[in-house]
């Protein structure tokens, strides 16, 4: 029988029981794809990750190697499994940068401690690609939002950190709170339109201090929090003016599923490029076990 040790987190979170969970298998060496698919689907979390140590000198140089799953398929980024993993490594290690080598490339996370709180880590997302911009009348049909719900005053785009998303904005906290989206019909329009998922925000919050209220619906429900959507949406924020160039802003994601989740970002605007993407969090430890295997 083969043991695997499991850590479960609540990231973006300093809060237990709230946040986005995490499973993070810590030595998945010797395990196949389909062994990898099958444990996801067995933690039914979001995602699962695993950890595959590798030679030191390559890991300086890459960054630990790291798969991500969902419950579905494997993922090339994801950023509240890439926190989440880097934030057990600086535990284990006590280094103030982990890299992880992820399929889309290398990511770098930071982490700081302030005196009296818990670790804080960033994580700096690859400079972002702008996709197309999308209509109104095209999204509306598959929302329970008649066309004036939606905030004109910024474009619904698509952008991409390492993972494509639509960047959708609504006019108010009232109609995104109560919003309504048929998954499928929204998946096969994006699926021909360059996008991965929807990103619904509202510039009017329930925390004053947040700048965005964040909502995201994927296969059979809905994220707690989605750190890569977070990138794409620092940079959309950045390049259309909802936020200023490195100006540190939050948005609040989880509310709905009782899930309350912080997603600290930033971005920089440069020459009329969008770059040092910077999406930061705490996380907390809920749980650790083993997962047996049959050999």
């Amino acid at each position: 029988m083969k043991k695997l040790s499991i850590v479960q987190l609540d990231v973006f979170t300093d809060r237990a029981l709230t946040g986005n969970a995490l499973s993070v298998c810590l030595d998945g060496r010797g395990l196949s794809t389909e062994q990898m698919q099958a444990i996801a689907r067995e933690t039914n979390l979001s995602e699962t990750t695993f950890i595959l140590p590798g030679d030191p000198a390559a890991e300086r140089d890459r960054g630990v190697r790291v798969r991500i799953f969902t419950v579905q398929e494997e993922l090339p980024f994801a950023g509240h499994p890439t926190l989440g993993t880097a934030y057990v490594l600086h535990q284990q290690t006590g280094a103030s940068e982990i890299k992880l080598e992820l399929n889309v490339g290398t990511v770098p996370v930071r982490f700081e401690k302030p005196a009296g709180e818990p670790a804080f880590g960033e994580m700096t997302q690859k400079n972002p690609e702008f996709g197309s911009k999308h209509a109104i009348e095209a999204i509306a049909p598959f929302t329970n939002l008649s066309p004036s719900d939606f905030d004109d005053s910024v474009p619904i785009q698509t952008v991409s950190t390492g993972m494509p998303f639509t960047i959708t904005a609504v006019r108010s906290l009232e109609k995104l709170r109560g919003l309504r989206v048929d998954v499928t019909r929204a998946h096969e329009y994006l699926a021909g339109n360059g996008g991965k998922f929807f990103y619904f925000v509202s510039r009017e919050t329930v925390d004053p201090k947040a700048r965005l209220h964040a909502r995201m619906f994927f296969y059979n429900g809905e994220d707690p929090a989605t750190g890569s959507a977070a990138g794409c949406c620092a940079s959309w924020m950045a390049a259309h003016g909802v936020a200023a160039s490195d100006e540190g802003v939050l948005i609040e994601q989880g509310i709905e599923m009782l899930r309350p989740s912080r997603i600290f970002v930033r971005a920089t605007k440069k020459d009329n490029q969008v770059i040092n993407v910077r999406v930061g969090g705490n996380c907390v430890e809920v749980l650790r076990g083993e997962l047996t295997l049959a050999d």
